[in-house]
């Protein structure tokens, strides 16, 4: 079977891929593409390894040896040696932090009639009726809650912790 993508490195591109796999500051990602271009390299200079040969001794898998050439020969050294960027963004933060302060002062506050105190599921129903969000899950409350420290069973929820008086 002949290979898709055939990698054949200039003198340049080898002395830049070697001094990137010698001076132990490259990151994981880029010394693997490094290393595994200068294993791929079929050229005069290059040991011409095969994907699979490659990819078992890198310790990744043959579809990405073969992502990896595809990118050096569509694209150049600079890509292929970079993460690919994402096609699509990150999602949109929902719960920032006017909806954390918002929460925190609810949970804070008086419980509604009925209640002796607040709970997280009676929080994340109070944040929707108050329109805090669309929907908020109960365990996005808790986790909010918890990343503030805030106890909603202690007796002083929402106050700072008393100072023991010094003994006299």
């Amino acid at each position: 079977m002949v290979p898709r993508y055939r990698v054949t490195l200039t003198e340049q591109e080898r002395e830049g891929l070697e001094a990137l796999t010698r001076n132990g500051k490259t990151g994981a990602k880029k010394f693997i593409h490094a290393r595994a271009l200068l294993l791929c390299d079929a050229g005069p200079e290059g040991p011409g390894w095969t994907v699979a040969n490659v990819a078992e001794a890198l310790g990744v898998t043959s579809r990405t040896i073969e992502h990896l050439k595809q990118r050096f020969i569509e694209e150049g050294i600079e890509v292929a040696l970079e993460r690919k960027s994402r096609e699509m963004p990150s999602r949109d933060v929902i719960f920032d932090g006017a909806f954390e302060a918002r929460l925190i002062a609810l949970a804070c506050s008086e419980t509604p009639e009925g209640y002796e105190r607040w709970t997280v599921r009676l929080l994340a129903d109070k944040a929707v009726e108050l329109k805090f969000a669309s929907s908020v899950s109960h365990m996005t409350v808790q986790r909010v809650l918890k990343k503030t420290k805030l106890s909603l069973t202690s007796a002083n929820t929402g106050k700072s912790p008393r100072k023991a008086a010094p003994h006299l």
